[in-house]
């Protein structure tokens, strides 16, 4: 069997836009090219997807070392994945690396399905859910597993009683989260009926629903999970911030965070952390991967906060430092991600219905 074209896909729409050229750059780096024929595809912050023609020449010469540390999006415009269209480049399997809206929250991953071609990550179902921090929440409500109280507020309604029912039920300080948006993008920290109501305004900007979650006084513990039937997790790591709480610029730009992987844990924490990220992953119908956060309170309880269908893959992002420590290094997670898409697609093909 000859090499895997595998198509990296990154950019997009999203106010994640720019962390998402990162994680390709470091992922093309990685990949095997005795075993991956790599395709970079950028998707413009307008939405056209262009091949990256600089990347591919870099990919074709087998220097992999002198590719930028973050992908430009430009080169030759595609058709791909156009119905009809005859001169389409074929590959074998999409890695999307797509953070955010557009890509991550399971829209992509229709896309694909449609065309017959196998997606790294979660399907349709896991990556909507995951995606939507208020159906997330939810899920995991349903399934009985611990996470902070929240309110959900709708763009459009009464913005006032939203404040109102949130002081009263979830004290303040709180915190403010468009629901469909990573790497901490739109989140504010409100201490009072009026910080609340203007980071609510701004939330809003990012997305028409919005998430307000009471504070959870916690470490901020973080766990990989790995595979699809059954789920394994990584050891626990830990995020200190550097700042209030960790926002993007603590994640991307000024190093202020400390990211410890593993983390020190006792052993029945460490377990009921690894316990709780694969029944959260379960509830909300992931596959492939995903990075879980929680909270471990002082009292020696974990609250889940959320998980990321499609997390960061930069050289300073915490999902494949939790595998590298947990014994699987990098390039060795793309090659299980890569085969667990061609096994998912392989499975669903062989239902009755699906049949091309």
């Amino acid at each position: 069997m000859g090499r895997l074209r595998v198509m990296l896909l990154f950019g997009s729409p999203s106010a994640e836009h720019d962390v998402s050229r990162r994680s390709a750059a470091a992922a093309a780096r990685a990949l095997d090219p005795d075993k991956y024929d790599v395709m970079a595809v950028g998707i413009t912050t307008t939405g056209e997807w262009r091949l990256h023609a600089e990347t591919q020449a870099l990919l074709a010469s087998g220097d992999r070392d002198a590719l930028p540390e973050a992908f430009e999006v430009g080169g030759e415009l595609l058709h791909w994945p156009a119905v009809g269209v005859t001169d389409a480049p074929q590959v074998d399997v999409v890695f999307p690396l797509l953070h955010g809206p557009y890509g991550e929250d399971g829209t992509v991953q229709g896309l694909c399905e449609l065309a017959g071609i196998p997606c790294v990550g979660s399907g349709v179902v896991g990556s909507a859910i995951g995606m939507d921090k208020i159906a997330m929440k939810q899920a995991f409500g349903a399934n009985g597993l611990p996470t902070a109280r929240f309110v959900a507020y709708r763009d459009g309604h009464d913005a006032e009683a939203t404040v109102a029912r949130a002081g009263r039920e979830l004290g303040f300080p709180c915190f403010v989260k468009p629901a469909n948006m990573g790497s901490s993008v739109g989140v504010r920290k409100a201490h009072d009926a009026g910080e609340l109501r203007a980071a609510i305004a701004h939330a809003a900007g990012y997305d028409e629903w919005v998430l307000v979650e009471e504070f959870v006084d916690g470490r901020e513990i973080e766990v990989g999970v790995l595979g699809d039937d059954p789920p394994e997790a990584s050891l626990p790591g830990e995020i200190v911030a550097g700042s209030d709480f960790l926002d993007y610029g603590d994640k991307y730009e000024n190093d202020l965070a400390t990211f410890l992987a593993p983390t020190r844990l006792s052993d029945d924490e460490s377990a009921e952390a690894r316990r709780l990220a694969v029944e959260a992953f379960v509830a909300c119908r992931c596959e492939a991967m995903a990075r879980v956060d929680m909270f471990l309170r002082p009292d020696g309880t974990f609250v889940l906060n959320e998980l990321n269908t499609i997390p960061g893959f930069t050289s300073m992002s915490m999902y494949p430092k939790l595998w590298e420590s947990t014994g699987v290094p990098y390039a060795k997670l793309l090659d299980r991600l890569i085969e667990l898409a061609l096994d998912r697609s392989a499975r669903r093909a062989a239902r009755r219905g699906r049949q091309r």
